[in-house]
């Protein structure tokens, strides 16, 4: 029996975020809570801001989800209240993710907890390839109380060692893993979705899921399906575009859709518990981030049998093998966008193809329980906890 086979008795990890809603990083951080051992640590979430109802795929009983109430802006109070929370909560271990929580490992520190981790989940507009002086000032003078380091891709393992300066044996490179039984390829006829008459029988879905940021350029998207659209009148009876998430940029999109007389043919419902569900209706799944570190959604769009198209910045290059897995493309390129994307429409069977190729890498090297793994032995080797058995 494992030394914390009692819960109650087993060490508390607060994971401390900017926000618990629909996105990458936090789909992660649920997803590792679900899969770690449950009588290895407890976990406590803390969000900077606030949480919703994302909050319901945790499945592990008895985990703590506390807001902090940060107001935009300068919340000077904010601090103390984080403070009093870190040492009510008295953890052993807090980890950190990307620069919103940074500043927690200062008032952790303060708070007594001992051993510290922070995570680079990827960048958003403000530093989009690390560059900004300020954050990156900012990361060096936090850098001696951060115990350990992870990277969810190897590009931004290099920049941690390289331009931050965290020693190479304090970080360590952990790839998102993604849940291959629940997203799986479409095993009979797609289903109806979207609103009445959105879906044909030959209809060609293009789809994508995220948050509906700036960061993830979706208007590039909605550009290069214009453009396809208006290649000819059979890709207008066949093509549809399904963008799921929420965001600032959503209205946006669907305000050029209007106004190019296609919102007809586009379905952008917001934030969505069907995902899976939905990935099975899509031929093509596209991606057109300006930033990126291993995206949780591309790994399941591999997982669905799904080709493809994505950017070439960040960790794509890590998952997506062009050519055999999908296709990469520079950023902010509609055209180029829209010209991969077709060759998927144009070309029978080369989707089947790539995403057959896709699925099996999933299942190779994108496991659940291979993230879990890594990083309880990161946490394991922190608190100097023997290893699990069997």
């Amino acid at each position: 029996m494992s030394p914390h086979a009692d819960t109650a008795c087993a060490p508390l990890i607060v994971h401390l975020i900017h926000q618990l809603e629909m996105g990458g990083l936090e789909n992660g951080l649920v997803n590792l809570i679900n899969n770690l051992p449950p009588d290895r640590y407890r976990h406590a979430i803390v969000c900077m801001k606030d949480h919703n109802d994302f909050s319901r795929r945790i499945r592990r009983p008895g985990v703590e989800i506390i807001s902090i109430n940060k107001r935009e802006g300068k919340d000077w109070a904010h601090y103390y209240r984080l403070f009093r929370t870190l040492k009510r909560l008295q953890p052993l271990l807090i980890h950190t993710r990307n620069l919103s929580s940074l500043e927690g490992q200062l008032l952790a520190a303060a708070a007594g907890v001992r051993l510290r981790v922070h995570g680079e989940h990827g960048r958003d507009m403000q530093d989009l390839y690390g560059r900004n002086l300020r954050y990156r000032l900012l990361r060096k003078l936090l850098r001696p109380l951060i115990g350990h380091f992870i990277a969810v891709s190897k590009d931004l393992e290099a920049w941690l060692v390289g331009t931050i300066g965290a020693r190479p044996q304090s970080v360590t490179h952990i790839r998102n893993g993604v849940d291959s039984v629940h997203f799986h390829p479409r095993l009979g006829p797609p289903a109806a979705v979207g609103p009445a008459g959105f879906l044909g029988e030959d209809s060609f879905v293009i789809g994508s899921v995220g948050r509906m940021a700036e960061v993830k350029d979706y208007m590039s998207l909605v550009h290069a399906f214009l453009l396809l659209l208006a290649e000819d009148e059979m890709a207008q009876e066949q093509l549809r575009l399904m963008i799921i998430g929420d965001g600032p940029c959503r209205q946006a999109c669907l305000d050029l859709l209007r106004q190019a007389g296609v919102s007809h043919l586009a379905w952008l419902p917001g934030t969505r518990d069907d995902i899976s569900q939905l990935m099975r209706t899509m031929d093509v799944f596209a991606l057109p981030s300006l930033a990126e570190g291993t995206s949780n959604t591309i790994l399941e769009a591999m997982a669905t049998g799904l080709p493809v198209v994505a950017t070439a910045v960040g960790g794509n290059g890590d998952v997506v093998q062009s050519g055999w897995t999908g296709t990469l493309v520079p950023p902010r390129n509609p055209e180029l966008l829209a010209d991969a994307i077709g060759a998927y429409y144009r070309i029978p069977g080369l989707g089947a193809h790539h995403g057959s190729h896709g699925r099996r890498r999933v299942l190779a090297e994108f496991s659940l329980m291979a993230m879990a793994d890594a990083y309880l032995a990161v946490y394991d080797r922190l608190t100097q906890l023997p290893p699990m058995k069997g």
